[in-house]
């Protein structure tokens, strides 16, 4: 019989450790930004470029190192949480984006049917991506690619018009406004890292406003340390979707932004945004003050996050000018 000594008992868990923690390593590193190029298709095609975008979105969070490690219960993964964070608001952007899909990029006007595929792809998306059995979030996902891939492949078709992506201001109106509100969040609770005494201005602009309960007018609001590194790999994450969502409504809406004179508009914005994916030297996402000696991860990606969305706020108004 063969006897194991501690030392070797030692030395094997010693080589596993390490194996892990190069695992974890290897599948915490950041997707590329999807490109430009990834989103043509020849002759072009209204919608092609924003529905491949989401659909490139989702396999990337499939098939990247690692796979989808939100929902993962096994080590190394379960002791990961930069990446999952990632993963998670890379998921809400394209959330947002299916929705506004199925409730107006593919309708023609208000009284106008859904396309199937649609109904279909956009619920999958928001299935728990936590959840890890019964549904498993990388099957459901897969079946909304799936969904998504059938309705760009029957877009695409020149013999079957079922398929439509309706590229007009007030469409694209109706997705800036969503990206507004995220990009709205994610700049306030990054700019919380350090704390803040915030003035409450819920009901600012109406005085007959009210709300179901009470709240002080002058309030403390602060991340915690614990979940700063979070906040700033979810905004990482919803900002490397972001780009490629925005790379494809400017191939996708190119007439009405060139009519509306506000392309340079959504360039300034895809800039902002490629700022944000700058990589982080750091070892960790360091929270100092904010005029102090050591640096605020969460207040540069604050800045980037805040001027994209002052840049968003303009095209808005543009396209909204008759």
């Amino acid at each position: 019989m063969v006897s194991v000594t501690r030392k070797q008992v030692g030395i094997t868990t010693a080589v596993v450790v390490v194996l892990m923690w190069l695992i974890g390593v290897w599948w915490s590193f950041e997707p590329a930004p999807i490109k430009q190029e990834q989103l043509r298709h020849s002759p072009e095609v209204t919608g092609y470029a924003t529905t491949t975008a989401a659909i490139l979105i989702a396999e990337t969070l499939l098939d990247k190192p690692g796979g989808f490690l939100s929902n993962d219960k096994l080590p190394p993964s379960v002791l990961l949480d930069n990446m999952p964070a990632f993963e998670f608001g890379a998921l809400e952007q394209l959330r947002d984006l299916t929705l506004v899909m199925r409730k107006d990029l593919a309708r023609s006007q208000s009284q106008s049917t859904e396309d199937p595929d649609l109904i279909q792809a956009q619920p999958k998306f928001n299935i728990d991506h936590r959840s890890w059995l019964v549904p498993r979030a990388e099957s459901e996902y897969r079946q909304g690619i799936e969904a998504l891939t059938r309705y760009r492949d029957r877009m695409v078709n020149p013999n079957d018009p079922s398929a439509q992506f309706y590229a007009r201001a007030d469409n694209l109106v109706a997705v800036l406004d969503q990206v507004e509100k995220r990009l709205g969040s994610l700049s306030q609770r990054l700019s919380a890292s350090v704390g803040q005494e915030r003035l409450n201005t819920d009901l600012a602009g109406d005085a007959a406003a009210t709300r179901s309960t009470g709240a002080q007018f002058d309030q403390r609001v602060q991340t915690s340390w614990w979940k700063i590194d979070d906040v700033f790999y979810e905004s990482r994450g919803s900002t490397w979707a972001l780009l490629a969502i925005m790379r494809g409504i400017e191939q996708d809406f190119a007439p009405v932004l060139e009519k509306k004179n506000a392309k340079v508009s959504l360039q300034q914005i895809i800039r902002e945004l490629e700022s944000t994916q700058q990589a982080v030297w750091s070892p960790m996402i360091l929270n100092g003050s904010g005029f102090g000696f050591v640096a605020n991860h969460s207040l540069v990606m604050a800045n980037y996050i805040s001027r994209a969305n002052a840049a968003l706020i303009d095209l808005k108004q543009l396209l909204n000018q008759g």
